[in-house]
C-alpha cells in the first residue's frame, strides 16, 4: 500500500489560490491508495479572522472538487481539515473521501487548541472518537492537538484501529515534542501513523513541517523537512496484525 502526505505551505494567501494549489499538487502525486492534507489548510490555522467567512457546510464547493479529485485519481484522500458551517456551528472538520467520491468518514476535532490560539473561542469542540473501516484496515482520526491525548488514541483502539490518520498544523516551536508524539501514539497503540503536517509561515506562525510515517515499532517509515513536499512511502498493512500477534503488551493492560 502506497500512502503519500502533501505537506502543503501555507502562506497568507486566499482561500481559491491555496485550494487551487492543493489541486495541482495533488495531479502530481504519484499513484497512491491514500492521499493526506494538513490541518485547516484553506484559510491557514492561524488566520483566525477568516474562520467565519470562509467557513462552509459538508456538501460545500471545496468538499465537492475533493470529491471530484477523488474519483478521477482514483484513491482514498483524507482532506485533512476545513472549517465546517453546519448550522452556524464551526468545527475543525476532517474528511475521509474514497475513490468514489463518497464521504467515507467525518471527524470533527475534539481537543481544541487554546495556547496562544482563537480555536477555542471560535469552534465548537467534537465529541465522537471515529473509526472507520478502510481497504486496508480500520482507521481512526485525530487533528494536530489531539496527539497530546494518549487516551483518545486508546479509545480509538478499543473500537479497532489499526491505523491512525492525523492532519496538523503544528508549529515549529514544538517540533520536538511533534516528533516524540507521532513516534509514541503509533508505538504505545501498535499500529501505523500517518500525519501530514503544514509548511510555511502565516501570519507570522512558522510551521514545523516534517510529515511522518511511522510503523507499529515506533520506526520512521519517512519524514518530511521543513519545506513543501509530498511524504510517501510504502506500507505492509498486516503489519500490524503480525506485531500485535507477536507481542501485544495491548492485552497485558490493567487500566481500559
Amino acid at each position: 500500500m502506497k500512502v503519500s502526505s502533501i505537506q502543503l505551505e501555507i502562506t497568507d494567501r486566499s482561500k481559491d489560490e491555496n485550494i487551487t494549489h492543493a489541486l495541482n499538487i495533488l495531479d502530481r502525486v504519484p499513484d497512491s491508495d491514500l492521499i493526506l492534507l494538513p490541518e485547516i489548510w484553506p484559510s491557514g490555522y492561524f488566520s483566525f479572522d477568516r474562520y467565519q467567512d470562509e467557513s462552509e457546510p459538508i456538501d460545500g464547493p471545496s468538499v465537492t472538487a475533493f470529491s471530484n479529485k477523488a474519483v478521477e485519481r482514483g484513491c482514498h484522500i483524507l482532506m485533512g481539515s476545513f472549517v465546517e458551517n453546519d448550522r452556524g456551528h464551526l468545527y475543525n472538520t476532517t474528511l475521509l473521501l474514497d475513490p468514489d467520491g463518497n464521504i467515507a468518514a467525518r471527524y470533527r476535532k475534539i481537543h481544541l487548541f487554546g495556547y496562544h490560539s482563537e480555536e477555542r473561542k471560535i469552534l465548537t469542540a467534537g465529541e465522537d472518537v471515529v473509526v472507520t473501516d478502510t481497504p486496508w484496515g480500520p482507521s481512526g482520526f485525530s487533528t494536530c492537538y489531539d496527539l497530546r491525548f494518549p487516551e483518545l488514541f486508546r479509545r480509538m483502539v478499543g473500537k479497532g484501529a489499526k491505523f491512525f490518520l492525523i492532519p496538523s498544523a503544528w508549529p515549529m516551536a514544538r517540533l520536538d515534542a511533534w516528533r516524540l508524539f507521532n513516534r509514541s501514539r503509533a508505538h504505545e497503540n501498535l499500529a501505523y501513523l500517518v500525519s501530514c503536517n503544514c509548511a510555511g509561515v502565516n501570519v507570522g506562525n512558522q510551521y514545523a513541517g516534517h510529515s511522518m510515517i511511522v510503523d507499529p515499532l515506533g520506526q520512521v517509515i519517512a519524514e518530511g523537512g521543513e519545506k513543501e513536499e509530498v511524504v510517501t512511502a510504502e506500507i505492509d498493512p498486516g503489519f500490524v496484525d503480525s506485531t500485535r500477534q507477536e507481542f501485544s503488551f495491548l492485552d497485558d493492560r490493567v487500566f481500559r
